[in-house]
């Protein structure tokens, strides 16, 4: 963007914006809290599970057994290391996130143009607003053109107020926007100076929803932290009546207590969203909060833009239309002094400084066919911003002998309203509008006005309007949109198109995009002074929304979600805002989307590309199947762990401590990397895309989901008890039996690990997603288990004894048949 500004507005130095900063500091309201190691560390010493392995060490330290304690020690420096590289690592990621969310401010330094992080504006910059931005600092005004300021998130007033350098109300305020035109101001307050920081506001915080899937998780986890406080108590009861021990009865209890809690499951979580953020965040989706990554894999309709969203907001200007001489002229004819008089009130209805595609196109035109340029001579006094439905504007200019000129556009519909014709010459016009329209073309009227005076009228329509012609834009089609929305189809998701067009240039340009649409446009107008019901008929049926308004498209997404659509918002303007606000994903383009747009939305797309948000729901769904994955198979082996320890001691069993702190602690650091490193790494399955969304407030903690993994944990537990009678049975020792029955159960733990890599697909078909990490875990754990079992100090601190080559593929004939009985339900499944 090229700013024409005044030459003497300099701008500070570098030495004295270190001198201003060094005085004021840095333009923020609040410094937020970083969490040092320090803080990490002690939060994670505060986890049951930790405090669990303390309590045990402190036990086996008191009884003397410092072998076992001095493994306890080890296992908390693990579980500590694993716990505090995963939160580390989830920080990171989101102050990456933070650092992209903040927003960017334009100034003057130097007599040069830069853009700076807003947190590093000082008092005495120059800076630069433009429509749409968010002003970030109290100021007052040293240069404008056409500028104008909404101040409603201050005075509660929503109209825009027009100010310059000269009006008595010449100063601007952190947290307002700028309506229109432009403007140079000199800061004069900063972050907690400002009226906005004063009155407690902070605009940029967003505050962290919780989702559904993590109120669930947390409820669960609770639940059986409860679970495992009543079982503790049942098993030191127990174990105390039968042995008169306490510190043995307090050991099982532990014990029990630990294969109890699944403390992964809010880790892996949090794991997934932060990490799920951050890698999305590398492909240009910038997402202000790790929440949304769940939502986005629920979403079910897309409302989408149509102009620089669907199409390539290149705006080329195809034909001209003009009325006087009843003849459309192609590009190439542009150079015809019969279109000077339209080319030059085209050109004076657009902005002095262009910054929207069509008006940079209009001076462009402009340029290229006078040779006299006469926009030096002429001054913008006085003008009416764009407004109606549908909308036109008007600009007033005047030059030194007070001469004017006042031209309008805008929608086609609305010039011809205010313009002095029959209705046999609108019906006439109309026709023409239509079949350029029905080309994808997008289309704007034309019209001059006459006034002597300074008595303007209130509303510009009042004016009394000649009409000159129309301008004939093409934007097309973006190259490979209908492999996008081909793409967004195959998943299941509905598309809505919200855009100002008229309904013929909208038919066509998604005709070209690939939209399939079988009903009528529905206009804006339409929708104005309908009941919430019938607005939700409305928009269930209708695909295309033309001469939409900030209200009327906010009307849409609110009945979408009304009628439970988990709706995502696609928009760039303005008068997007509201919309982006209230949809569950608001999706912002980050070229030439405006702050407004940016700061109201959950997403941002850095490049514009629509592909990119199919690249956010294919992550959001893998992220959401990998959470599932990872949450079942903790599940899953948790609830052998937990027969295990307490069903020989409940039933009598020879050998009733058959698992100590010890076995358990280790099947705990083998399960931990598992869950929360390996399942994060997981690729998305093939047919991801293929599936219609899920409903945002469906998870898998409902009885449906959790009744599969409840099977597997049981299968497993009836085989892990079998291994343990089968041993016992044929003379096995009590180290004999513990080894045979914590090797099956390791080998149950990798077959599972690989079986719920889907729940669809075979483990076969699974090897074809590579993860080298969950292959690499498994070696690990093979070796861990051998060097258990067969080096003799470690076997004799496990209490297990060597396994012959039979004994270990009993064990793993067992294990298989206990956890790959699943790969049959999945082939019925897909049969």
């Amino acid at each position: 963007m090229t700013y024409n500004i005044p030459s003497h507005l300099k701008g500070l130095s570098q030495d004295e914006v270190n001198s201003a900063r060094a005085q004021y500091g840095y333009n923020q309201l609040e410094e937020s809290h970083k969490s040092t190691w320090f803080e990490l560390l002690v939060g994670i010493l505060k986890e049951p599970m930790l405090i669990l392995l303390i309590v045990i060490s402190l036990i086996y330290v008191i009884v003397g057994d410092y072998a076992e304690a001095a493994f306890m020690l080890v296992a908390i420096a693990v579980v500590t290391a694993i716990s505090f590289y995963q939160d580390n690592r989830s920080k990171k990621a989101l102050e990456e996130l933070e650092k992209l969310n903040e927003p960017l401010s334009v100034v003057i330094r130097n007599a040069q143009v830069l853009k700076i992080p807003t947190r590093d504006i000082v008092v005495g910059d120059f800076c630069i607003t433009e429509e749409g931005r968010i002003i970030n600092a109290d100021g007052r005004i040293l240069h404008s053109n056409d500028f104008s300021v909404n101040e409603s998130s201050l005075t509660g007033e929503s109209f825009s107020v027009f100010k310059d350098s000269t009006t008595a109300d010449n100063l601007v305020y952190s947290g307002t926007i700028t309506v229109s035109g432009l403007a140079v101001f000199q800061v004069q307050k900063i972050g907690k100076e400002t009226r906005v920081g004063k009155i407690g506001e902070s605009i940029r915080t967003i505050k962290e929803e919780i989702s559904p899937l993590h109120i669930q998780i947390q409820k669960f986890v609770k639940t059986m932290a409860i679970v495992g406080i009543v079982v503790f108590l049942l098993v030191c009861l127990f174990s105390y009546i039968d042995t008169k021990n306490l510190v043995g009865s307090l050991l099982n209890g532990l014990t029990l207590a630990m294969s109890v809690l699944p403390e992964e499951i809010p880790v892996a979580f949090t794991t997934f969203m932060a990490l799920g953020a951050w890698k999305l965040m590398r492909e240009g989706i910038i997402i202000k909060r790790s929440s949304i990554v769940e939502t986005l894999g629920s979403t079910t309709v897309i409302c989408t833009d149509k102009t620089g969203t669907i199409t390539a907001n290149i705006m080329q200007l195809n034909h001209l239309y003009d009325y006087r001489s009843d003849t459309a002229y192609a590009k190439d004819e542009f150079d015809n002094e019969v279109l000077n008089e339209l080319i030059d009130y085209a050109m004076w209805s657009s902005e002095p400084l262009p910054f929207d595609p069509m008006e940079i196109t209009l001076h462009t035109i402009y340029e290229q066919t006078h040779k006299k340029d006469l926009r030096k001579s002429y001054q913008l006094f006085h003008e009416y911003p764009l407004e109606g439905r549908p909308p036109m504007m008007t600009h007033l200019f005047e030059n030194s002998k007070k001469e004017r000129i006042i031209a309008a556009k805008g929608a086609p519909e609305a010039i011809l309203r205010v313009c002095q014709l029959t209705d046999l010459e609108r019906d006439k016009i109309r026709k023409i509008i239509e079949t350029f329209a029905q080309q994808g073309y997008r289309i704007l009227g034309i019209a001059k006005s006459h006034f002597e005076g300074d008595n303007f009228p209130a509303k510009q329509q009042d004016f009394a309007f000649d009409f000159l012609g129309l301008t004939v834009f093409y934007d097309p089609p973006k190259e490979g949109i209908q492999n996008v929305f081909e793409q967004i189809y195959a998943a299941g998701i509905k598309v809505k198109v919200i855009t100002g067009d008229n309904s013929e240039t909208t038919k066509a340009i998604a005709l070209q995009a690939g939209i399939t649409n079988d009903a009528p446009a529905v206009n804006g107008s339409e929708i104005v002074g309908k009941s919430e019901d019938e607005i939700m008929t409305i928009a269930e049926r209708t695909t295309l929304f033309t001469r939409m308004f900030p209200d009327a498209k906010l009307a849409v997404v609110n009945a979408l979600k009304k009628k439970g659509e988990v709706v995502a918002m696609l928009g760039d303007g303005v008068n997007d805002g509201p919309a982006l606000k209230a949809a569950h994903i608001g999706v912002a383009m980050g070229s030439k989307g405006t702050e407004i747009a940016k700061s109201a939305a959950a997403l941002i797309i850095t490049n514009d590309d629509l592909q990119k948000l199919i690249v956010g729901i294919a992550a959001g769904r893998r992220i959401y199947t990998n959470i599932k994955k990872a949450v079942q198979y903790i599940i899953s082996i948790h609830i052998p762990i937990i027969l295990i320890v307490s069903l020989p001691l409940f039933l009598g069993w020879i050998f009733p401590q058959i698992f100590t702190p010890v076995h358990v602690i280790f099947l705990e650091l083998v399960m931990g990397p598992t869950c929360s490193i390996v399942y994060e790494n997981e690729p998305i399955e093939k047919n991801t895309m293929k599936q219609p969304p899920r409903a945002l407030g469906k998870t898998f903690l409902s009885i449906n989901e959790l009744g599969r993994s409840i099977v597997q944990g049981i299968a497993i537990t009836l085989g892990i008890l079998f291994i343990y009678q089968f041993t016992v049975q044929h003379g096995g020792s009590e180290e004999k039996t513990r080894a045979m029955v914590f090797c099956t159960l390791i080998f149950a733990n990798i077959l599972l690990s690989y079986a719920n890599r889907s729940f669809y697909y075979s483990i076969i078909e699974s090897f074809k997603n590579r993860n080298l990490l969950l292959v690499g875990i498994s070696f690990i754990v093979l070796i861990l288990l051998f060097v258990i079992l067969y080096c003799r100090p470690v076997a004799s601190f496990f209490d297990v004894t060597a396994l012959s080559g039979s004994e270990l593929a009993i064990a793993l004939a067992v294990a298989g048949i206990s956890v790959l009985w699943f790969e049959i339900y999945k082939l019925a499944k897909r049969m």
